[in-house]
């Protein structure tokens, strides 16, 4: 299986890779290629999270066609598998269903838990586009250690400038800078490659959900916008259902995005109270607190996108669509899913509950 994959890999086109690129950053695909599927038909498809927030397989998607969903319940008769015992592909999505969010942060922390293997340890990881994206919001993390390790010198400016140096062909400096980051972390030598890199990936995944903030955030502007001009219509605002649905769905956006806001100005305090008496434990405390919101975060994140994408296809720019339309597509397809909003949110983990070291 692994062979007939890789072999796919290296026929595509450099759209064909892009896109896969796409998928395996965005919050609400799943490609399953990445997964131990044994039905053929299944590794070439993706598990996504449509408006309603459910998830569906999605076994092809073209301009021209649109996107062919299928619910899980009804893949087993698609395929042909008897009812018992239960398919292994049929379990293995089961299990991949109920997740809140498919962003890879999320994912490695319910992959370990499920015992899900995947193939590739860098199907784990996002893009190097996505990457790059990602350097304005990385220097906010990236610079205080830099700053802390080696001051004003002009010959480390980034993180990748950082993790470079051990790189160096020069065996003295590298040991040299090697030893100067073990002194200031409190950690043997060995254990500074690993502290770098798990210190630019926990703060790589939080630049990736506050990208992922700023870019929902506009069109949810937009959506509650035109959910004021249904309240405003005057024949729709007799309809005391659809008024209340606008009030829910707002409540619960708002509700949403504060409490996400509310989270990542912790994670700063958290990281700036870090940089008072840098340690590896201090940053191993801050790195569990962080990594135990990721799938809150990209829960609710993954949801309010694919709800926001949703309005923003059916109603593109403020003209689209009728009050009528409008109002229609918020009581059957907005409003689907709030509940599912609201229990990611209440089952979050406590702040109160972290065992935070000040000292």
């Amino acid at each position: 299986m692994s062979d007939e994959i890789i072999d796919d890999r290296q026929e595509l086109t450099p759209e064909q890779v892009a896109m896969k690129d796409r998928d395996r950053d965005a919050l609400h695909i799943l490609p399953l290629e990445t997964l131990p599927f044994e039905t053929p038909p299944l590794r070439r498809a993706k598990l996504i999270k449509n408006v309603r927030l459910n998830s569906v397989v999605e076994l092809f998607s073209d301009a021209k066609a649109g996107s062919g969903q299928m619910e899980i319940d009804h893949i087993a008769n698609q395929f042909g598998w008897p009812p018992r015992p239960p398919h292994k592909d049929l379990v293995l999505l089961k299990k991949l269903a109920p997740l809140h969010s498919y962003d890879v942060y999320s994912l490695r922390m319910k992959f370990r838990e499920l015992g899900i293997p995947v193939s590739s340890i860098d199907d784990l990881k996002l893009s190097g586009d996505k990457v790059k994206e990602l350097t304005k919001y990385m220097k906010t993390f990236t610079f205080p250690l830099i700053q802390q390790i080696y001051g004003d010198d002009v010959s480390v400016q980034s993180f990748d400038d950082l993790v470079g140096l051990f790189r160096d062909p020069d065996i003295t400096k590298v040991r040299e800078k090697l030893g100067i980051l073990s002194e200031k972390l409190m950690i043997e030598i060995h254990e500074v490659p690993t502290f770098l890199e798990d210190y630019g990936d926990v703060f790589l995944s939080l630049s990736y959900y506050r990208q992922c903030m700023d870019e929902v955030e506009p069109a949810i502007d937009m959506f509650l916008e035109a959910l004021q001009e249904v309240r405003e219509n005057y024949q729709l605002k007799q309809n005391l259902n659809l008024m209340q649905t606008c009030d829910t769905v707002e409540a619960t956006l708002n509700s949403l995005m504060a409490a996400i806001s509310g989270r990542f100005e912790t994670f700063d305090r958290y990281t700036g109270n870090m940089w008072q008496n840098l340690n590896a434990e201090r940053f191993r405390q801050v790195k569990r607190f962080i990594e135990d919101y990721h799938t809150t975060i990209g829960g609710c994140l993954c949801a309010i996108t694919v709800k926001m994408q949703a309005w923003s296809l059916r109603f593109p720019h403020a003209e689209a669509g009728g009050p009528a339309q409008r109002s229609e597509f918020i009581v059957s397809e907005m409003k689907q899913g709030i509940d599912y909003l609201r229990e990611i949110e209440s089952n979050a983990p406590k702040v109160e509950a972290i065992d935070w070291d000040s000292e």
